[in-house]
């Protein structure tokens, strides 16, 4: 809760003064999938859907001073962050590709041109919104589709 909920709730306060002084800025928080539906991990994904709620209620708190608030919920981004994971088993990669309906897990390159896009001027009509960036994941799962309907 302190780093992915709290924590960004101190930078933006941090930040925001100075938005509402110049009369524009953007802030772009980073959530997760998991914000959208059980995936594992209770108290990640309730702070990363609080997150989400917080991204809402700043742009339309700081709307009016030409602020914008939104996020990015990635799916599985191969990082660093899965290294252990990688480490402790390592087919993990195939193992969580087969749920990407893209065939392919994020990398970072992807989460960073989603939020230099949210933060660009090419974007100014977009506040309030967490866009969902993760190979289709949250659009289905095309693996257990075809085992429960039979579809090839």
């Amino acid at each position: 809760m302190n780093v992915d909920l709290k924590g960004p709730y101190l930078a933006a306060k941090r930040v925001l003064p100075r938005m509402i002084e110049r009369r524009t800025g953007v802030v772009v928080n980073v959530s997760s999938v998991s914000a959208a539906c059980y995936l594992g991990f209770e108290a990640y994904s309730a702070a990363k859907a609080g997150l989400q709620s917080l991204t809402q209620s700043i742009a339309v708190k700081y709307g009016k001073y030409g602020v914008r608030c939104v996020g990015v919920a990635p799916g599985t981004i191969q990082s660093p962050a899965w290294e252990d994971r990688a480490v402790a088993n390592p087919g993990i990669w195939e193992q969580l590709k087969k749920w990407y309906p893209l065939g392919r897990l994020g990398r970072p390159e992807d989460i960073a041109s989603a939020i230099l896009f949210l933060s660009s001027s090419s974007a100014s009509w977009i506040t309030g919104t967490t866009l969902t960036v993760d190979g289709g994941l949250l659009a289905g799962n095309s693996i257990m589709a075809q085992e429960v309907v039979g579809e090839g």
